[in-house]
């Protein structure tokens, strides 16, 4: 079996803030494999976009502190470098799509600048080379007229188009890793189905860890789940098998949850809910996080906190409850 891409060991994150340390990621482990696409899903506030962000050290430090853990990419840990080698690893061997595209583009620059940018950066490429590759970029991701868009800034482009540029800024030194964070937020479902086609497109290219609270978008991009709650892993596993037959009670509330096309409820009738909301992190309860919103919880759940232990070949879960006692 190959060896990993990416892979994440025991990684503890926490801020500090005027009432102590806070933990945002609590000892999470996986792997990202080459050529897969694995998704992190969870509700917000349970420490995807941290855990993604922790990769490249993006976190501003301090507050943050990464308090554990390794993150190995190419035989070295990433949480190691210096400031200059991490510049070097950015954008070129490990991209990142972010969440919101707005921001996280530079209003006073074109589109092409932007591009080009990173190619200035980690190429041998000239000025007027880097944006003839933007522009092709642009095409790849299908963007009308992607010579006349290098002039364009962000405010002059639809939120479609702006993820879009967020890709093509992402594949520029056509990395091995694409993180890409809720890549289809706030984007109608034409533009989100465009966008997922294309992230489809590049699992040949890349390994891609995609960042989502939409199980929609799992079922049709990823080969393998893992699912965070409270800034802890509680279930992963291959894809189809874990939205068929869930082990966790918190992957069976975000799967009930869904609409289902053809489902007849009564006039009136509310969707199914998860009750309740993630805790912050100055209110963890203790044992396991899940258990003042679980429906199955035990005594136990409300001292122990159970460990992610493996359940079956490719799967594991963290709950007192046996596998398929839901």
């Amino acid at each position: 079996m190959p060896s990993p891409e990416l892979e994440i060991q025991n990684l503890s994150v926490a801020f500090s803030s005027p009432r102590g340390k806070l933990i945002a990621v609590n000892g999470i482990s996986f792997q990202l494999n080459p050529g897969e696409t694995l998704a992190l899903v969870g509700e917000s506030g349970c420490g995807k976009t941290v855990s993604a962000l922790s990769i490249l050290r993006l976190l501003p430090e301090p507050p943050a502190k990464i308090l554990s853990g390794k993150i190995l990419f190419d035989n070295q840990d990433l949480l190691s470098l210096n400031a200059k080698a991490l510049q070097d690893l950015r954008g070129n061997s490990i991209s990142m799509i972010f969440q919101d595209p707005m921001t996280s583009l530079n209003p006073v620059l074109t589109v092409g600048e932007q591009i080009a940018e990173t190619l200035l950066r980690h190429t041998t490429m000239n000025r007027r080379e880097a944006l003839q590759k933007s522009a092709d970029l642009l095409n790849r991701v299908e963007l009308p007229s992607p010579e006349e868009k290098l002039k364009y800034y962000p405010h002059q482009l639809s939120g479609g188009m702006r993820q879009r540029v967020m890709i093509a800024m992402a594949l520029a030194c056509a990395p091995r890793v694409l993180i890409a964070d809720e890549p289809t937020t706030a984007l109608d479902v034409l533009i989100q189905a465009q966008i997922l086609e294309l992230l489809e497109s590049l699992k040949k290219e890349m390994s891609i860890l995609i960042i989502t609270h939409d199980l929609g978008v799992v079922s049709e991009t990823a080969q393998r789940v893992l699912v965070m709650y409270a800034g802890e892993i509680v279930e992963s596993g291959p894809t189809k098998a874990l939205l068929k037959d869930p082990f966790h009670p918190y992957t069976k509330g975000l799967i009930a949850s869904i609409p289902k096309l053809g489902d007849k409820k009564k006039p009136g009738a509310r969707l199914e809910e998860i009750s309740g909301n993630v805790p912050g992190l100055d209110q963890r309860p203790s044992g396991c996080p899940f258990h003042p919103r679980c429906s199955w919880a035990m005594e136990t759940c409300k001292t122990q906190n159970p460990q992610l232990r493996k359940v079956e070949s490719q799967r594991q879960v963290s709950c007192h409850l046996e596998p398929g006692s839901l």
